[in-house]
């Protein structure tokens, strides 16, 4: 039995841009977490997650230069946060709370 092809269901790829002054960018889903770097007012980011009201967002080189770095070395450093291990530097993603973004779908071209 041959079936028609189907179209797969894809969804919209989509960007954060930062509409006021600055916006922070955490290591992970929370205010709590550690905080990478500062970016300034429009800034725009790819959108490559989602966690409740937290966005997960690809961050680029070009804001070691734009934003205010606070946690992004260079290299790859194990370390121990509150007894738990991890391996921080060069984060190739962060986390933005949705408040401090507008979030929307990435033009065509």
């Amino acid at each position: 039995m041959l079936l028609a092809p189907t179209a797969f269901s894809q969804e919209p790829a989509l960007e954060a841009r930062v509409p006021t002054s600055n916006a922070n960018v955490h290591d992970a889903p929370s205010t709590a977490s550690g905080l990478l770097v500062v970016v300034p007012e429009g800034t725009v980011l790819p959108v490559i997650g989602r966690q409740g009201e937290w966005v997960q967002v690809q961050l680029s080189p070009e804001l070691r230069e734009t934003g205010m770095v606070i946690r992004w070395y260079e290299g790859r450093h194990d370390i121990i946060r509150r007894g738990v291990p991890m391996t921080i530097g060069d984060e190739d993603s962060g986390w933005m709370h949705d408040s401090t973004v507008e979030i929307s779908e990435v033009a065509a071209q």
